[in-house]
């Protein structure tokens, strides 16, 4: 299951390019263009909040606050045009729990989104015909037995679990496991990934990581 981000910007250009990017990062995305839409959508279950705090008809904060009064335990991320010292102390008291300035990669809002859904818990486990991939304590079971597999390995397993059947792109690839600007070249993917095929056979898994030519890998 993927997990489901609501994306709270005002901005209707700005609040397209993020759902579009999270959606290319593995998450479901809702949105609200202000406070009071962030109050109704929060309403069916969110994995976490992306909270832009200048918003038309409210502070950002005070909707955080809103949203937690509510009853929300997700994570919030806030964005803002601001970044001194004042405004993250009072993103955290109104009950943030990270803080991004505007201009922003969107890979480094994936990751904070990522991070913060660890810390508190929320990420959710992957499942697919016997194949368990948690992300909470960072292991895969295969009917219930661990399959060792390094950091790298994992991100790009979760990226292709999350898409199954679907053929993943070469460079949805490379963001999924490396972080921003590492060199990594093809050669290396094609590694990692045949590392992953050989043990998902060693486990008996049943399932396998299909070579797409030219486009990517498909999980299936």
């Amino acid at each position: 299951m993927r997990p489901r981000v609501l994306v709270v910007e005002d901005d209707h250009g700005l609040r397209d390019v993020l759902s579009r990017g999270l959606r290319e990062e593995h998450f479901d995305v809702v949105t609200a263009a202000d406070g009071a839409g962030a109050l109704r959508a929060a309403d069916a279950r969110v994995d976490a909040v992306v909270l832009d705090i200048g918003l038309p008809d409210a502070d950002g904060r005070d909707v955080c606050q809103a949203l937690r009064a509510s009853g929300l335990r997700s994570p919030v991320v806030f964005l803002t045009a601001h970044d001194n010292l004042t405004d993250r102390l009072s993103g955290f008291s109104a009950g943030g729990d990270d803080y991004l300035a505007k201009p922003f990669h969107l890979v480094e809002l994936a990751a904070r989104v990522r991070a913060a859904l660890r810390r508190t818990g929320q990420e959710t486990a992957v499942e697919s015909d016997g194949l368990r991939l948690d992300p909470v304590r960072h292991h895969l079971e295969v009917r219930g037995a661990p399959v060792a597999l390094t950091p790298t390995e994992f991100r790009l397993l979760a990226a292709l679990m999350a898409e199954p059947g679907a053929v993943v792109r070469r460079r949805s690839l490379l963001r999924a496991g490396w972080p921003e600007g590492a060199q990594v070249s093809d050669n290396t993917l094609d590694q990692y990934l045949a590392r992953l095929r050989r043990k998902l056979r060693d486990a008996d898994s049943g399932r396998e990581i299909n070579t797409v030519r030219g486009v990517g890998y498909r999980f299936a």
